[in-house]
């Protein structure tokens, strides 16, 4: 049996997370806005969580947000990139002697694959990831793993990158490598979580514009955050000076006031774990409720 193409390099995104580790908090903005959106939408929700479990933390921003939101729950962390997690435990310890909130609270942080996780099932009430699914090879494996996880009216809430995302930046290029990631449509994402048994799938998008002085100064963005491209289709070897000079004047020609665009759209989506309907084998269940009988 031929195994499934695969497009996304897992080892290129972890070498790319380990390499901006350092940096990742300086320049991660974006990040942090899409994290407090997401913040927001837990408002209309009904939701006390006993476990929470945040995949991709990276440097545990939204794990801070989460443990003020949900003080009484057990906060876990995953990440597939151990560096990150390093920083995130040296800031940890720092922010115990400023955050009072975060005194007593230990956060368990996991180095693991978002689709083979370390946790028993039905373990999660609320099962967390902001712009992490763009990294995978398959979202569908990663919503089949949360689903195992969460309990039964459990909640999934995730962020990730759309189609339009650096849109300016792939049409810069005249060649055939991959120079951004594969990014998926939300209604693919929708289509993903009924798949996996999820109930209610709600899916919307947002576009932001980010601006730049230069090419360069949203390549070292992208480098510095960690989002440089790890596709196997990506240019190995160094681009030319030509070829850099020929992205630089198409890309130029968008400028406005003297900045660049960077299209960013934003996909955000939410549903929860349902009982199930099926046995494994297929079987359907029926409940009964028990009626008292009066004399």
């Amino acid at each position: 049996m031929t195994a499934p193409a695969q497009f996304v390099d897992q080892r290129q995104v972890r070498r790319n997370f380990a390499r901006a580790a350092s940096t990742y908090d300086a320049v991660a903005v974006l990040q942090r806005e899409i994290g407090s959106r997401m913040l927001e939408r837990l408002d209309y929700v009904r939701i006390e969580p006993q476990r929470v479990l945040d995949l991709g933390c990276g440097t545990g921003a939204s794990l801070t947000a989460l443990h003020e939101r949900y003080p009484d729950a057990l906060l876990i962390g995953a990440d597939l990139c151990e560096a990150m997690l390093q920083v995130d435990r040296a800031k940890r310890s720092r922010l115990r002697w400023l955050l009072p909130f975060l005194r007593g609270h230990k956060t368990p942080l996991l180095a693991a694959d978002a689709s083979a996780l370390p946790l028993k099932p039905q373990s999660i009430g609320l099962l967390w990831s902001n712009l992490m699914l763009h990294w995978l090879d398959n979202p569908l494996a990663a919503f089949r793993e949360a689903h195992r996880l969460l309990d039964v009216g459990g909640l999934l809430m995730f962020s990730t990158f759309g189609p339009d995302t650096l849109k300016e930046l792939r049409a810069s290029f005249g060649d055939s490598h991959a120079h951004t990631q594969r990014f998926t449509d939300m209604h693919d994402y929708g289509d993903m979580l009924l798949e996996c048994g999820f109930s209610d799938p709600v899916m919307d998008a947002e576009v932001l514009t980010m601006t730049y002085a230069s090419v360069d100064d949203l390549l070292t963005d992208l480098r510095q955050s960690g989002s440089a491209c790890a596709m196997y289709a990506r240019r190995r070897g160094l681009a030319g000076r030509s070829l850099w000079a020929e992205v630089r004047t198409v890309y130029g020609r968008l400028a406005r006031d003297g900045r660049l665009p960077a299209t960013v759209e934003v996909v955000y989506g939410h549903a929860w774990k349902a009982a199930r309907k099926k046995t494994t084998d297929g079987r359907t269940i029926v409940r009964f409720d028990p009626q008292q009988r009066h004399r």
